[in-house]
């Protein structure tokens, strides 16, 4: 009877903290854990992986569920999870924040539309920019790639007496300026444009005063913007491309593998 407790608590450990981890990155990556998507089915799909990669995963050491040991492994889990999963966030808000910009600049800006994923209000320049990423991200099996990503985590950083370095956390958190980074590069072309063109209508305001640049300007600045977005959407795919390979690098760094 002893020795089936023993085997019957550590199946149950080697489900629980696992299955931390894994939900936890469901939860915040892209996609998956988006709100759209119902709690109760993000939970199901987490416990269906977490069974079907149980097997192939280290042991757990601590074995003693009602403790309060357990509940800092628990709470570890869940840090080291939500970091992977927040570094797709901040990849798939790069393109987000590109398309507000160019909106911004050239006039697109008033074109809202709610944002699904967090419920607010964002352009609709924007929102195209998300739309297309997130379905580049569906076309690379990226959602595949973060799944083997956290599975490869447990045996780099294994559930163990080991903390998580707190350094990685402030370099988690200095990804805010290589997102805005990325997106200013993304943006660049059509802001320059957008920039010559404003340019331009303010030399010829200045060489004709009875020019109404509000009437004249404005349709064509938006029309222009268009263009503009068109004309560099070719981009689109190098910077998506490069910035899912810096992507990947920041999360191996991250779990040390």
């Amino acid at each position: 009877m002893d020795i089936l407790l023993e085997q019957l608590l550590q199946y149950q450990a080697d489900l629980l903290l696992p299955f931390a981890r894994i939900s936890a990155m469901m939860m915040v990556m892209v996609s998956i854990g988006g709100r759209t998507i119902p709690g109760p089915i993000k939970t199901a799909y987490a416990v269906a992986f977490t069974i079907m990669v149980m097997p192939v995963l280290p042991p757990s050491p601590f074995t003693n569920l009602f403790s309060f040991e357990m509940v800092i492994r628990v709470g570890q889990q869940i840090l080291i999870g939500a970091a992977i999963g927040f570094i797709s966030v901040i990849f798939l808000q790069i393109f987000v924040v590109a398309g507000q910009a160019i909106a911004m600049q050239s006039g697109l800006g008033f074109a809202s539309m709610v944002d699904p994923s967090n419920g607010m209000s964002v352009p609709a320049v924007g929102q195209f920019y998300l739309i297309l990423s997130t379905l580049m991200f569906w076309s690379i099996d990226g959602h595949l790639a973060m799944l083997q990503m956290v599975v490869k985590s447990f045996y780099v950083l294994p559930i163990n007496d080991v903390w998580y370095a707190t350094g990685n956390f402030y370099d988690l958190a200095m990804l805010g300026g290589w997102m805005f980074a990325a997106a200013l590069i993304l943006s660049l072309a059509p802001l320059i444009a957008m920039l010559v063109i404003n340019l331009s209508f303010g030399i010829m305001t200045r060489a004709a005063p009875q020019l109404n640049i509000f009437s004249i300007g404005f349709p064509f600045t938006m029309l222009s913007g268009l263009i503009v977005m068109w004309l560099t959407l070719d981009n689109f795919v190098f910077h998506f491309d490069n910035n899912w390979e810096k992507s990947i690098e920041y999360m191996c760094d991250l779990i040390n593998c």
